[in-house]
């Protein structure tokens, strides 16, 4: 017989590896491989706090999408799109903040921060270094026992330099939605008080002549809505409110346009 994929199976035949268009929410559950949606933060105290992983690019992204580079119309352009660029002069800020998603590597550090780049995506981010912003971490799934390709994303908005990059109050709630209001071309501000695991919002942005169609779905069960264990809990946390509210944000991403083409091709 032939498999579904293209490949003869038999009884010699190994076990494929998990495949990144085939997982049934785009990701795999980091739970489900001993993993969590909370990142390790180094000197917490109390120690063992972490941040919110509130944000995650699907795997049903087109392929481009999920390339981690400028080029191509990969990851750093499609973020660009949307106002956010590379670090300040390509040099790191801050401390590392490690990540287990489950898919058999263990705890690694973010693959890069990207920050609001306040309209340069070359010089900006700097300005965001110094006086504060929207932020992000972000880590790929692509380990050998969940290997979905899926782009997971620690979001916050941090105030500035001179107060030691804290976060402001409701600052991962808000910095989430700030982040897809803009990936979706929101006109307003995202009404972060009301939103639900039904909440849907879609937009389009464009850079370097690559046009990308976004769609935000909030879902719930990967976050609980707590102050338990999340770091700033105790300035964070608004009005009797936890800090957070434990939606995450599920982004697929199109590209709808690209240079020489009217449309993508997957």
């Amino acid at each position: 017989m032939v498999h579904a994929r293209g490949l003869p199976k038999g009884p010699y035949t190994p076990a494929l590896p998990p495949h990144k268009r085939s997982t049934n929410y785009g990701y795999y559950i980091p739970m489900d491989g001993g993993g969590s949606m909370l990142t390790q933060v180094q000197d917490t105290y109390p120690a063992g706090l972490g941040e919110p992983i509130n944000v995650i690019i699907s795997a049903y992204s087109d392929s481009q999408v999920l390339q981690n580079t400028l080029a191509n119309g990969g990851l750093i352009n499609y973020f660009q799109s949307f106002g956010f660029s590379t670090e300040c002069l390509g040099q790191h800020a801050g401390s590392d903040q490690a990540a287990d998603l489950g898919d058999g590597s263990g705890y690694l550090n973010e693959t890069a921060v990207i920050r609001w780049d306040y309209g340069d995506a070359n010089l900006g981010t700097c300005q965001e270094t110094v006086e504060g912003g929207n932020h992000f971490r972000y880590w790929i799934q692509n380990g050998q026992s969940a290997d979905s390709g899926a782009i997971f994303m620690a979001t916050s908005y941090e105030m500035p330099i001179a107060e030691q990059h804290n976060i402001v109050v409701n600052g991962y709630n808000l910095g989430r939605d700030w982040l897809v209001g803009n990936a979706t071309s929101q006109s307003t501000i995202l009404p972060t008080a009301n939103l639900t695991n039904t909440s849907t919002y879609s937009g389009q942005t464009s850079f370097n002549n690559f046009t990308y169609t976004t769609t935000a779905t909030y879902v719930s069960g990967l976050l609980q809505n707590t102050s338990d264990g999340i770091n700033h809990y105790q300035s964070v946390a608004v009005n009797g409110l936890n800090a957070i509210d434990g939606l995450v944000a599920v982004l697929t991403v199109r590209i709808v346009q690209q240079p020489g083409s009217s449309s993508s091709s997957r």
